[in-house]
């Protein structure tokens, strides 16, 4: 080409979540029954959206005024009822003007870093989840900046790691959290999240809460939002429905924008955001006209609480088969549908294998792991040729950590303790080769 095309930043865009699914794929067409724990789709795990959301959604066909474009921002009413919502937590309040319309968090991700100076960076935690470390790194490009969460303190934050490189990094202008959080599973403590906004203010800095699963926790937890702990510091929450409805393939999320009077750089950048949609016309409008008629259905709550116990319960029995093999960090979860699971510190090593039954697999495996390679991700393909299970390595979350993340998606607790203890008798077997 006359000019170089590839900016130095794509070279950061990466997303193993996905990556791990062409090596399945593989293993998968010589035979092998592949059972796939690499991603969050409820739908992939056979669960059925209940039958009085799809009647509400269907019934939305039956005026033509669905199919025309919305407004930017996204459709007035929706804007207006979410705004509400937001308004009845004790904490920042917002109107339908703070609120803007993406298809789908990975667009609103995307229009987030892409809009910051390339100079400023967004710190978030590692474990990180790839669509937030990649974008931003990319728009830096340089590696993500991240602050640790801690597996052996329930995958809290370490607030002395976050202070002191935000302290001698003056380049950080924004903090992100994801709570809860993908993909540990852990739940932001309301201290924590006090002390990140006093942080925050020392620093003046804005804060990023992706909330994708607020209300999806368990076990005793509650997360709480940006908007209640905030108070008067700028920040946007990242929001949708693809977790909680759960209708991933609607593609359909929000940020909400708060204190936005109270810095007027901030309120540029979130100009330049509902400028950018604006642009594009607007974001896919069915899903958005579903919302309030879903939400406000009397049964939305009590059908949310269901499935929070629901996963609550198959966390619980991921806790009683995982937890007995003492070379493993394992952690409980209490919000999403995932388990991130640590090896210890020297258990992992280069020499180490599965049997493999297959022929044809085995030599294909056997050809990945000539390769130099985190080791996590060698147990990853291992477990994949051997099981048929296909799990994320934790070290391509942008962390030193070595282990892998699962979900909490099967719908048949069967299957469930099936798919739990062939890992657990993996893991025994692979440390012991």
């Amino acid at each position: 080409m006359r000019q170089k095309l590839l900016s130095e930043g794509a070279k950061e865009l990466s997303y193993e979540i996905r990556e791990i699914v062409k090596k399945a794929e593989k293993i998968q067409a010589l035979g092998q029954t592949i059972v796939w724990e690499n991603i969050g789709d409820p739908i992939q795990k056979k669960f059925n959206m209940p039958a009085w959301m799809k009647e509400k959604i269907a019934k939305l066909f039956d005026d033509n005024e669905t199919f025309s474009y919305c407004p930017s921002k996204g459709v007035l009413h929706t804007r207006k009822f979410l705004a509400n919502l937001n308004n009845q937590r004790n904490g920042a309040q917002i109107t339908e003007d703070d609120i803007l319309f993406f298809n789908g968090l990975g667009d609103a991700i995307a229009k987030l870093y892409q809009y910051i100076e390339p100079t400023s960076r967004i710190i978030g935690p590692a474990p990180a989840y790839s669509t937030h470390s990649s974008a931003e790194a990319a728009h830096a490009n340089h590696e993500p900046l991240t602050y640790k969460l801690d597996p052996n303190n329930h995958w809290y934050p370490d607030l002395d790691d976050l202070y002191n490189k935000i302290k001698y990094n003056p380049n950080i202008v924004g903090i992100l959290i994801i709570n809860p959080d993908n993909p540990t599973g852990m739940v932001y403590p309301y201290e924590t999240l006090k002390k990140i906004v006093a942080i925050a203010r020392e620093f003046k800095l804005f804060l990023i809460s992706d909330e994708i699963y607020l209300n999806i926790t368990y076990n005793g937890a509650r997360a709480f939002a940006l908007a209640e702990v905030i108070e008067d510091i700028p920040g946007i929450a990242m929001k949708g429905i693809s977790k909680e409805f759960p209708w991933p393939g609607s593609r359909c999320g929000w940020m909400e924008y708060y204190n936005k009077d109270k810095d007027n750089e901030f309120a540029r950048f979130c100009s330049a955001l509902d400028n950018a949609k604006m642009i594009e016309v607007c974001s896919t409008k069915l899903p958005q006209l579903a919302i309030p008629e879903i939400m406000s259905d009397p049964r939305y709550l009590p059908y949310r609480e269901e499935q929070n116990q629901i996963i609550g319960r198959r966390s619980k029995i991921v806790a009683e088969i995982l937890s007995t093999v003492p070379q493993l960090t394992f952690n409980e979860t209490y919000g999403a549908f995932y388990n991130t699971i640590i090896f210890r510190e020297g258990t992992l090593k280069p020499t180490q294998k599965l049997k493999v039954s297959n022929p044809e697999v085995s030599t294909l495996v056997e050809k990945w792991v000539e390769e130099a390679m985190e080791l996590d991700k060698r147990f990853v393909y291992y477990l994949l040729a051997s099981k048929g299970i296909c799990v994320v390595p934790i070290s391509s979350f942008c962390c030193e950590l070595q282990g892998f993340r699962v979900t909490l998606l099967e719908e048949n607790e069967d299957n469930l303790r099936k798919i739990f203890t062939d890992i657990r008798d993996a893991v025994v077997e692979y440390l012991a080769s």
